[in-house]
């Protein structure tokens, strides 16, 4: 068995990390470009999430103020909407991009989007998971504990399971955004080009967290294979 702080299966997360990083530094270039430039309207990020909420039938889904960068998100819990400090009230192509973007989530949620609903429903066990999967695995590692690594890796898929389905959550949501941007005029077509890139840039994150959750459990398969156990 080899040391600990010698771990070859490492050698699986490389590619990820690599894709992981080129989309943190993409997403985070592409809105600090696109939250130069300000529309021709003048509305900001909470002005077009209340204008499309308005318009989709979801004024009672209110629209909050949160602090950080990029923190934005929507809330099914409580079905209320969070934009970040720098789209609530920024003009930018950036923010009202991203501001559409969670409009776009609001609408999946009043719509029973499937794959929203199955991503809502798997939070609670996933987030077990998330917690539990490497403590179980590792300590089944040190013992040679075949049951306890399985079941590190059995609550590990449930990790992949998540990212996988949230992968057309977003890319749908992103799309509506476009869609519904374009349509209502808020945006112009050149604009639209460049809400287009900041959804996409934030599309590729999504992707690397799959891929980087995809790699750990190929490394988590091959740790066990490697080291076998006695149960």
């Amino acid at each position: 068995m080899f040391p600990f702080f010698f771990d070859p299966t490492m050698m699986f997360l490389i590619p990820a990390l690599i894709l992981a990083f080129w989309a943190q530094s993409r997403v985070k270039s592409t809105f600090a470009q696109y939250s130069q430039v300000g529309s021709r309207k003048g509305v900001s990020g909470s002005d077009v999430a209340q204008a499309l909420l308005g318009r989709f039938g979801l004024s009672d889904v209110p629209v909050r103020a949160i602090s950080g960068s990029l923190t934005d998100h929507y809330d099914p819990r409580d079905r209320s909407l969070s934009l970040s400090e720098s789209v609530y009230g920024s003009t930018s192509i950036a923010a009202i991009g991203v501001a559409a973007h969670e409009v776009g989530h609001a609408m999946q949620h009043q719509e029973g989007y499937m794959p929203l609903q199955i991503r809502n429903a798997i939070v609670p066990v996933v987030n077990i998971g998330s917690t539990a999967a490497f403590p179980l695995f590792f300590i089944g590692l040190l013992f040679k504990g075949q049951m306890l690594m399985n079941l590190g890796i059995v609550l590990f898929l449930g990790v992949l399971v998540f990212h996988v389905v949230t992968l057309p959550v977003e890319l749908d949501a992103s799309s509506r955004a476009l869609r519904v941007l374009e349509g209502t005029g808020m945006l112009a077509s050149d604009e639209i080009v460049g809400a287009r890139k900041v959804l996409n840039a934030a599309a590729w994150t999504y992707v690397s967290a799959t891929v980087m959750a995809a790699a750990q459990l190929i490394r988590l398969l091959a740790l066990r294979n490697m080291v076998g156990g006695d149960d």
